[in-house]
């Protein structure tokens, strides 16, 4: 796999034009109100805390006007972080051990977890309640881009299953993320590894049918974090610590309420679902035990990830904790 500073270095001149859309966080904005830049790695129910503090002004309460862009793929979302296109990234924790392992300066480090579980679901042809891994044996999954977090965690799964990709089953990995469900629709594969909404859409469609969860069959880790260069940690960490207690809040909302209240604050969001098919999405997460309900980065969670890096043969060397992670906010605002 080509290393993820080559592909900064290529595309940090064009990330503009390869940007996937803007949504504003706050539905006014005062002068008083600092401006904070977000590139999210997809648009999913999957980051519903942030929606949250999003839709009831908890960023706004803490000072704060943000502006988030979509970049549908790790590697832009890391292009935009490191090329200034933006301040914060969600995303893997994945994309920051590559950047660190290539050696960069100014490296960005992750300083707080949002999820705790893959959120992408096996979605097969067939309704199979008594699904096992076996069944796989044969097929074509559409997985993930090589590399990235969902693809070597959907490996992982597979080898811990014993199943090895290109001897019990076919793997097609040349898709692009956006455009993966649409594959699946279009007769590719025999099964594909999707997120929620779209998961579930498929489902309501009669076009597939959700078999497993990665999430449940992974364990808990660091899946999804945010990140932010070394540069703006130290000189602008009054930024940083808001933006972790606007989404420590929504940690919490979301911890206290139904997957129904949670489907009917985060429907702005979302206005190609349905307030039913958004609160059956927010049931599964929430009873999966998705979401972190504080924005403490785990070290466990941070070995676990270097595991299947390592395990997907995409680590050339371990990372240290204390190196990649900073829990000064979340350990601040927590107090």
């Amino acid at each position: 796999m080509k290393k993820l500073i080559s592909f900064v270095l290529v595309t940090s001149l064009v990330f503009i034009s390869t940007a996937c859309g803007t949504t504003t966080a706050t539905t006014t904005t005062e002068d008083s109100l600092i401006p904070v830049r977000l590139n999210e790695v997809v648009h999913s129910a999957f980051y519903a805390p942030q929606y949250v503090a999003t839709e009831l002004g908890f960023f706004a309460e803490e000072g704060l006007d943000v502006t988030v862009e979509i970049g549908n793929g790790a590697d832009v979302s890391m292009t935009a972080l490191i090329s200034d296109a933006a301040d914060i990234a969600l995303l893997g924790t994945e994309a920051g051990i590559y950047v660190y392992n290539e050696g960069m300066e100014n490296y960005p480090k992750a300083f707080l977890q949002l999820t705790q579980r893959a959120g992408n679901f096996l979605v097969g042809r067939e309704e199979n309640p008594d699904f096992d891994w076996s069944d796989l044996i044969g097929s074509e999954i559409i997985g993930g881009r090589a590399g990235g977090m969902p693809q070597l965690v959907l490996e992982y799964v597979l080898a811990q299953n014993g199943l090895e990709v290109g001897v019990d089953l076919e793997m097609i990995n040349n898709i692009d993320f956006a455009s993966t469900a649409g594959a699946f629709t279009g007769e590719v594969g025999d099964y594909t590894a999707e997120f929620d909404p779209t998961a579930t859409t498929l489902e309501n469609n009669g076009i597939g049918y959700i078999v497993a969860s990665l999430g449940e069959a992974s364990g808990f880790l660091p899946y999804t974090v945010y990140m932010a260069t070394d540069e703006m940690i130290s000189k602008q960490p009054e930024v940083l610590e808001a933006f972790t207690a606007a989404i420590y809040k929504g940690q919490l909302w979301v911890a206290e309420h139904t997957a129904a209240e949670i489907a009917e604050v985060i429907a702005p969001q979302f206005p190609e679902n349905d307030l039913e098919t958004l609160t059956t999405v927010i049931a599964r997460y929430k009873d999966q035990d998705t979401w972190k309900t504080n924005p403490i980065f785990d070290e466990d969670g941070f070995t676990l990830i270097q595991d299947i890096m390592e395990a997907g043969g995409e680590l050339s060397k371990r990372v240290p904790f204390a190196d990649m992670v900073t829990n000064e906010f979340a350990e601040t605002v927590m107090e």
